[in-house]
């Protein structure tokens, strides 16, 4: 990438970082899921269903959390692909 694309917009760095952002963003899920699966043994102390239903909840709460990561980096995407699309016909 020359300094002039770099100054004047004419190439795109988010796209790149958006593939970075979505990897954050799975590592948050797995985290966050693993976090619900510690809670939940933690919660069997004081009630022992409670436990067992944020044991059960948490893959699905890893499982949404990629899927919401997906689709967000997706729709990301999609809009800057509109944009170079635009910035083609425009150049014509």
């Amino acid at each position: 990438m020359n300094t002039r694309q770099w100054l004047f917009f004419e190439s795109m760095i988010t796209p790149k970082i958006i593939t970075f952002i979505y990897w954050l963003l799975l590592a948050a899920a797995v985290l966050g899921g693993l976090s619900t699966m510690v809670t939940a043994f933690g919660m069997f102390r004081y009630n022992g269903w409670a436990g067992f239903g944020m044991l059960v909840v948490s893959p699905f709460v890893v499982l949404l959390g990629m899927l919401v990561a997906r689709i967000y980096c997706e729709i990301m995407i999609v809009l800057f692909k509109i944009n170079e699309a635009l910035q083609e016909i425009r150049s014509r």
